[in-house]
């Protein structure tokens, strides 16, 4: 993906202390490993959240499952395979009802919550790493007895300055938008439901009756009882369900009162913007994604588009429109792009929606964007959500994997193999600890090895001061 001249450069600070959870307010009991990201490629980073880590801004965490006191679970959606469900379609048509007629709810739904800001540990201030020129260790430098380390390529001739910004908000907190604002009027107060008129009935069983009416005064040609007709499947059924597209585009219906754009754009991020020829056509990297309503933003995502996955970083949005469930109609938007993107680049087929917390019933409606898997905390494979259901109503932290004999297949079992930078010079481990005399830091390193797994500690260059 990123060539021989780009390298993923990170701080990692270990997780010994807890912290604030955003979910059940533990003010200790939120754990987790940490790295400050200065710069990192699109392909490192897309194996990094497939071993449970995660992004705000350019600090980069991993849960620390078994410790943290509400666990969270990588998930994705298999976007190609994707359905909306009942609630999904309802969000969709909120969305084309106030497009088309104005008519905005008057609150929001029980139905859709919103992610709880949940910021992870603050980092150490990262050390000061602008624009070092790096180069690689001469073979003439290293003992013969160190021969077996892996050979270096050609590195960059800079890096990405490191100034430490702050942490992002999670997805889907909202934010007040400096613009016009649109407030939905109160109902005005009625005298309560007529007691002339006959009582109030669903529209499911009304069309039921009619549609039980219709078939019996169906006169058969072929001399076929109405009841059997009665029970052979509505034409209805028979045919195909509609796409999440087809259900997008009724959302966004022509000349109406208002008019909902879309528009994307770069933003500053850890990950480098790249392109390849068989990716799509914006590219790789972080990108804004903004809703413009009748002019006036309303809402901005972020995500990450990545080799094999969108992955959604936030959103924030204008309170005002709350009530049309922005964080759900951004989600479903957000699948959509991902099945857009599959056209350009076939193995760019899922949708990462961060984390899934089963101990936090607010957190649960991710796992109605189905199918859908978790990530296997232990082994790092995916398991489906309906299998992994049952594990978590009985424990917070669960392995997931149900092969009691499977492991990490990509555990790095040499950490003298593992990438650091030491005075902007790339060398193996193993001879890093040689220069130093033997560094009292191994043990830091190799479990920063283990969380990153092998082929981002062979690739993944760890700042060493």
């Amino acid at each position: 993906m990123a060539g021989n001249k780009s390298y993923t450069i990170v701080e990692y600070f270990g997780g010994d202390d807890g912290y604030r959870c955003g979910y059940c307010k533990n003010e200790i009991g939120n754990f987790s490993h940490g790295m400050w990201s200065h710069t990192m490629t699109v392909q490192d980073y897309q194996d990094l959240i497939d071993r449970g880590w995660r992004r705000s801004g350019k600090y980069v965490y991993k849960p620390i499952m078994k410790k943290t006191c509400c666990p969270q679970y990588t998930i994705r959606c298999h976007a190609l395979k994707f359905q909306p469900s009942k609630s999904h379609k309802k969000t969709l048509k909120k969305m084309s009802k106030f497009i088309s007629k104005g008519e905005l709810p008057k609150e929001q739904d029980d139905g859709e919550p919103m992610d709880s800001v949940c910021e992870p540990a603050a980092p150490r201030e990262p050390s000061k790493l602008c624009h070092l020129e790096t180069k690689c260790v001469a073979i003439a430098d290293i003992q013969t007895e160190e021969a077996e380390c892996p050979t270096i390529t050609e590195v960059p001739t800079e890096v990405v300055d490191a100034t430490a910004t702050g942490s992002e908000t999670s997805r889907k907190d909202p934010v007040s938008v400096p613009d016009g604002r649109t407030a939905a009027m109160a109902p005005k107060p009625g005298m309560g439901a007529d007691p002339g008129r006959p009582p109030c009935r669903k529209a499911k069983d009304l069309r039921k009756e009619r549609r039980l009416q219709k078939e019996q005064t169906r006169q058969p040609a072929d001399g076929v009882s109405s009841t059997v007709t009665a029970t052979q499947s509505p034409p209805t059924q028979t045919s195909q369900l509609k796409t999440l597209e087809e259900f997008i585009s009724e959302s966004l219906p022509e000349n109406s009162p208002h008019c909902l754009e879309f528009r994307r754009f770069l933003c500053d991020s850890p990950l480098e913007a790249e392109h390849s020829p068989d990716g799509p056509d914006v590219g790789y990297g972080s990108f804004h994604q903004q809703y413009w309503l009748d002019g006036r933003i309303v809402a901005v995502g972020v995500i990450d588009i990545l080799p094999t996955c969108v992955s959604s970083v936030y959103l924030y949005y204008n309170p005002d429109f709350a009530s049309l469930s922005l964080g759900s109609y951004s989600a479903l938007r957000e699948i959509a792009f991902t099945r857009q993107m599959h056209k350009q680049s076939p193995k760019l087929s899922y949708y990462y929606l961060g984390f899934y917390i089963h101990s936090c019933p607010k957190m649960r409606y991710k796992g109605q964007y189905r199918p859908s898997d978790l990530l296997c905390p232990e082994t790092y494979v995916w398991v489906s959500i309906e299998r992994c259901l049952p594990e978590l109503e009985n424990s917070h932290y669960a392995r997931l994997n149900q092969d009691p004999d499977a492991g990490d297949a990509r555990l790095l079992k040499d950490v003298g193999r593992a990438l650091v930078l030491y005075r902007r010079t790339v060398m193996p481990y193993a001879v890093y600890s040689r220069k130093r005399k033997g560094s009292s830091d191994e043990t830091e390193v190799q479990q920063y090895a283990g969380l990153v797994g092998q082929d981002c500690a062979e690739r993944i260059l760890l700042y060493r001061t």
